[in-house]
């Protein structure tokens, strides 16, 4: 008697218990999938928010790549150790410490070093555009370590192969740099949908590539770092914010994961600036 009555209780309070026991995991898939998603989505809007200006493209829905930048400066116009523009430049100054800066050193990850890419005036066109292969090109290679004269000017020496000819002026004397291990950055899902058992199927990957590069006909396949699984559904979308002044750009990205067959769907989007 005493075992038939306790496998009553037994079974009374398993009944009472399975359903916040149930909702206590429900809540921490939820929880984890949230987590992921904007952990994902934060870390994509960082990496876009130091894109080199009018860089950012879609060759498809589910992917979006870049042209990430380290640092920036102004180079000096005129006089000696002047950037030439549509003349053969082999190095030039630019305004201020390369090591310093308000008394405070640089970090070397923002500091300009050899093998980085040097664009001035990115505009995302022919003729102006650091993903082209073909002449004239805005872009070069640093060659050497950057050395700092007498009048807290750095002195830039680029293309090691011969002298460039960069063909617009920058009108504020800005030129951007890309570092030498990341010279283009892209983010792309593949393999997107949900399987028999409520489980997102695909992954978000963040690869890298060199330049130049032409503008793929689709998005890449799988490879790169993965970012995130269990992605159900993702896109991206670059466009115009409408300020023509500024010339600011928007970028939207929808990222969904599920996950026994419940899915946490996060919209982000991105302002960037694409005054180069």
């Amino acid at each position: 008697m005493v075992i038939v009555i306790l496998g009553v209780i037994g079974g009374m309070v398993a009944v009472f218990m399975k359903g916040p026991i149930d909702a206590y995991f429900s809540s921490a898939r939820r929880a984890a999938l949230t987590d992921a998603a904007d952990t994902t989505v934060r870390r994509i809007a960082r990496d876009l928010r130091k894109a080199l200006p009018n860089s950012i493209r879609t060759p498809g829905a589910t992917c979006v790549e870049f042209i990430p930048t380290k640092t920036g400066g102004r180079y000096r116009s005129d006089g000696a150790g002047a950037l030439l523009i549509n003349s053969a430049a082999t190095r030039f100054n630019m305004l201020g410490s390369n090591s310093t800066f308000a008394g405070l050193p640089i970090s070397a990850d923002q500091s300009i070093a050899n093998g980085d890419v040097i664009v001035v005036y990115n505009l995302g066109i022919p003729g102006s555009n650091a993903y082209d292969n073909a002449a004239p090109l805005n872009r070069s290679v640093v060659n050497g370590t950057p050395t700092l004269t007498p009048g807290n000017e750095t002195i830039i020496t680029i293309n090691a192969g011969g002298a460039v000819v960069f063909p617009l002026a920058s009108d504020s004397n800005r030129f951007h740099v890309v570092p030498a291990q990341e010279q283009v950055v892209g983010y792309v899902c593949s393999g997107t949908g949900i399987d028999a058992s409520g489980q997102g199927t695909g992954t978000l990957y963040r690869y890298t590539a060199s330049l130049p590069r032409a503008l793929p006909a689709s998005c890449p396949g799988a490879s790169g770092t993965v970012m995130a699984s269990k992605v159900s559904s993702c896109s991206f979308v670059a466009g115009d914010a409408g300020n023509a002044l500024q010339r600011n750009g928007l970028v939207s990205m929808l990222l969904q994961l599920t996950d026994s067959n419940e899915t946490v769907s996060l919209q982000h989007e991105v302002h960037v600036d694409n005054t180069p």
